[in-house]
């Protein structure tokens, strides 16, 4: 049998004890890394935490619903017992203890009205309880956009000094910055709207009348025809004018524009061909209503009419991976591209607005890289194509 020293029984002790030693310290390093970085970064990762999900919700503006929601997170922001939310004309959420409402949102109006901050004392706030009261002072202050105050916002604690009014004006900035974004947001969408309203508004009357007599000139030769004819005009005249959204699938423009190929058939008869290819991928994708058949029409009124012969026109959605892309191509009399610069930058009006308006629409929607590009020339045709993302979380979301 093997007899071990006792020196050496000490050292492999010894090296048992730092090998396990080492092993718990690559165990906690291990641990340690899944978590946000060092104590400073970590705080900062839960105040920027907290702050984004307090503006998430109030994104959607200042009312009592989304104060409601803000008001537990704004209140773990600030570290105080209350948060107080008020706008320009009622307090809306007050969140920890209502005790001190009457007198805060009192007091909150008059920081609205004034556009300067308040320290809160405890006789401001009507507070008897003495120092047992966690909420006898406090500081409110102005939340501003554009230089108007939209409303105010209050911390009441045991105390309130410098730090606390420093930190709470920092937050009522943040908010009146995501109040400002949401506020540009409802303007663009607005906006949208509004050239979308005008798009509406142009349908031509050209087109109106030349539908309207091919029609009437069925209605003796062929009764059946001129019927699908009215119903086709009917149905165009209805989804032009439709309310339902801003936006709509490809496959649903696709049939509108279908509704109004069938009424300018019945005019050019034979010599209007239509080709039309596409891929079942991109039928979901959701666009602005009514941003193909301006261009369709387009083609066939200023590229097609007057061209002798058999006019062409190719219309094709392909899959483009993570776009949708769509082309409208004539072969028709095509058209000066410096007159089309013009057109579309608005510097002259000419007859092709119903173009401008698609670009601009495109471009407030999906952002300046998804304007229209358009290849012409004169004799050579036009040929236009739309660049359109299949995943775009502010049109998905309407």
């Amino acid at each position: 049998m093997r007899v071990y020293s006792a020196a050496m029984v000490v050292l492999t002790i010894m090296f048992v004890s730092v090998a396990a030693a080492l092993c718990c310290a690559f165990l906690f390093w291990k641990a340690s890394s899944r978590r946000v970085g060092a104590p400073p970064q970590r705080a900062t990762y839960e105040v920027l935490h907290t702050a984004s999900q307090a503006v998430s919700v109030l994104r959607d503006g200042l009312t009592q619903a989304t104060a409601v929601k803000a008001a537990p997170t704004l209140r773990h922001l600030l570290g105080t017992p209350t948060v107080a939310i008020a706008d320009q004309s009622a307090l809306l959420a007050c969140h920890g203890s209502d005790q001190h409402a009457e007198a805060l949102g009192r007091h909150l109006r008059g920081v609205v009205a004034s556009g300067r901050s308040q320290w809160l004392s405890a006789s401001d706030l009507g507070c008897g309880h003495g120092s047992d009261c966690l909420m006898r002072a406090g500081v409110a202050v102005p939340i501003a956009v554009d230089g108007a105050v939209i409303g105010a916002l209050a911390a009441l604690g045991p105390s309130a000094d410098a730090a606390l009014m420093r930190t709470a004006t920092e937050v009522a900035s943040f908010l009146s910055t995501h109040f400002a974004l949401a506020e540009l947001d409802a303007s663009r969408t607005r906006t949208v709207q509004a050239q979308l309203n005008f798009l509406r508004a142009q349908i031509s009357p050209h087109f109106v009348y030349n539908a309207l007599t091919a029609i009437e000139s069925f209605v003796r030769s062929d009764p059946e025809r001129a019927r699908d004819l009215l119903v086709g005009f009917a149905e165009f005249i209805r989804w032009s004018f439709r309310e339902h959204s801003q936006y709509a699938t490809l496959a649903e423009e696709l049939r509108f524009v279908d509704t109004y190929l069938e009424l300018e058939r019945a005019r050019f008869g034979d010599r209007l061909a239509v080709s039309l290819r596409v891929a079942p991928e991109v039928l979901p994708v959701r666009v602005p209503s009514l941003v193909l058949q301006p261009l369709v029409e387009n083609a066939v009124r200023h590229g097609l009419e007057r061209f002798a012969g058999t006019a062409r026109l190719q219309i094709s959605a392909e899959d483009g991976g993570h776009e949708a892309i769509v082309t409208v191509e004539d072969h028709g009399i095509g058209v000066d591209p410096e007159h089309l610069a013009d057109v579309l930058t608005g510097r002259t009006g000419g007859q092709s607005v119903g173009l401008r308006n698609v670009d601009e629409r495109l471009r407030a929607t999906f952002g300046n890289d998804h304007g229209l590009t358009i290849e012409t020339g004169v004799g050579a045709g036009t040929k236009v194509t739309m660049r359109l993302p299949k995943f775009a979380p502010e049109v998905s979301a309407q």
